[in-house]
């Protein structure tokens, strides 16, 4: 690899560690099938999977400024990079469950906090940002639906009271 291609790489990784979050992991010891898995599991949660030198990754770190992230680039380091933080979290606790030598080193949150394996299993175990917005949406939609239930049974009890009235006379009359 030049110089040009390492200076690339480095600000690819700047780029994606300004702008989201990132689970950093050992991977060595999987296997092929193992490691392509992971990689369909990452496409097809919206996360990027890269497997990274260590000194390239700890000059991209320094470059925006990030401290105490170069601890974790020790070994074989792979880097999940996703806009929402559970996903990446998710995926990368899942995939080290199921397989043994798969570990997770720690990680990075949006603001520059450092997460230690404790804390991204935590954040594993937290719904993802679609169901977080599904049960806001949910949250939001409860109260207008009650509502329109109120302000509908005024107009619902006079159409019943009308139909038994019309019912009334038409027997009287019969």
């Amino acid at each position: 690899m030049n110089r040009e291609e390492k200076a690339q790489v480095i600000e690819d990784l700047a780029g994606k560690l300004r702008s989201g979050s990132a689970v950093l992991v050992d991977y060595q010891g999987i296997n092929v099938a193992q490691s392509t898995d992971l990689r369909r599991r990452s496409r097809e949660s919206g996360v990027e999977f890269v497997v990274a030198k260590n000194t390239l990754a700890k000059r991209a770190a320094d470059e925006v400024g990030i401290e105490g992230l170069t601890e974790f680039f020790t070994g074989p380091t792979a880097l999940a990079f996703s806009e929402d933080p559970v996903a990446s979290a998710k995926l990368m606790a899942e995939f080290a469950d199921q397989v043994e030598t798969f570990v997770l080193k720690g990680g990075l949150l949006e603001g520059g906090r450092i997460l230690d394996e404790a804390d991204i299993v935590a954040l594993s175990k937290l719904p993802g940002r679609d169901e977080l917005l599904a049960q806001l949406l949910g949250a939001i939609r409860s109260p207008i639906a009650g509502l329109v239930t109120v302000l509908n049974a005024p107009l619902r009890n006079l159409a019943s009271v009308m139909s038994q009235v019309a019912d009334q006379k038409q027997a009287q009359e019969s």
